[in-house]
């Protein structure tokens, strides 16, 4: 799937599984993912709910717990293999050299230690920095990144600040050390728009100073197409699309992609119909032995493709630069 030359990236994933193993049996939750992503660039992943998009950003940063496990696939940052480090060298990765910025920032704070000295243990741990001095960097490092009086703001505990100054206080502690990659999952869930925006710009500028990579996960289509140059769009545990956005938006190739956008309202358009996906995703520890979307699919019923239900497609190069994991185009290269 690869289109680039590997020095080209900074960031490779090859072949990604992860899976939980339960007592009910083996859950499929991310099922040989690729991503390629360059120095500077803003990528996004797509997909609905429980598809498999957060659990990719903790497997490549090795933060997935029993019962989860990867058992396959490679993460290369610059050439090394995440996968391949002891837990030692690996924490020294986290928060250095590749960083995240969670779902829900109030729940990964602290709150029995000051905001400021939160963001100060990263310069602590990572360049040897005094507590006195991490705490200073802290400081200057809130003030790039929006906050208020952050003197103050230093001294403040994660329950007095708002959702969107939690949420500046993550994304300065993940952009401390100046990492070479960031994964934003769902930075602006649970903000309202004004603030959304703020957080979104603040991405932008920050990655267009230091020139950091950028995995944005998110389902909001919206904001991929502001702030992405390419996507990923993510169904069941599989890559299922890659192209660039404004290709995607134009002209969506995978069945599941035309749903997603289809189900997009467009302002000013009076009485429009949006389309609705029929049936529901298929419980990854069920994995059907075809296409994943094949029961949802309106193409397999209307062109009667009886392979969707009985061979898994792989990716598929259907256009210079798009990658789509669908029967229809590979059977239609093959004519």
């Amino acid at each position: 799937m690869t289109q680039v030359q590997p020095e080209a990236a900074v960031l490779q994933v090859q072949g990604l599984v992860t899976q939980f193993h339960t007592l009910d049996g083996t859950v499929h939750a991310v099922d040989g993912v690729d991503l390629t992503i360059h120095r500077g660039e803003i990528v996004g992943l797509v997909g609905e709910s429980g598809c498999g998009k957060s659990v990719t950003a903790l497997s490549i940063l090795r933060l997935i717990d029993r019962p989860g496990r990867i058992t396959e696939g490679q993460v290369l940052l610059d050439g090394r293999d995440l996968l391949a480090l002891n837990e030692s060298e690996m924490a020294g990765m986290r928060g250095n050299q590749i960083s995240m910025i969670f779902q829900q920032p109030t729940t990964c704070l602290n709150y029995a230690h000051r905001v400021g000295a939160q963001i100060g243990e990263v310069f602590e741990v990572h360049q040897r920095l005094s507590r006195q001095e991490g705490e200073k960097r802290a400081i200057a490092l809130m003030r790039d990144v929006g906050i208020p009086d952050p003197e103050r703001r230093a001294s403040a505990y994660p329950h007095e600040l708002s959702g969107g100054m939690a949420q500046r206080v993550m994304i300065a502690m993940a952009l401390a050390c100046q990492p070479q990659v960031l994964l934003a999952d769902e930075p602006t869930t649970a903000l309202d728009v004004t603030i959304q925006a703020q957080i979104l710009d603040l991405i932008r500028n920050l990655r267009a100073q230091t020139n950091t990579a950028v995995i944005l996960i998110t389902h909001d289509l919206g904001i991929v197409a502001e702030m992405c140059k390419r996507v990923y769009v993510m169904y069941a545990g599989q890559i299922v699309e890659q192209a660039g956005v404004v290709d995607l938006f134009e002209r969506p190739l995978h069945p599941y992609t035309q749903g997603l956008l289809g189900a997009i309202p467009i302002f000013g358009r009076r009485r429009q119909r949006l389309l609705t996906i029929p049936g529901k995703v298929p419980r990854l520890i069920e994995v059907p032995k075809g296409c994943r979307f094949a029961s949802r699919c309106r193409r397999r019923l209307e062109c009667n493709m009886e392979i969707c239900t009985t061979r898994p497609p792989e990716l598929f190069e259907a256009e210079p630069g798009r990658w789509v994991r669908c029967w229809q185009y590979a059977l239609e290269s093959a004519v």
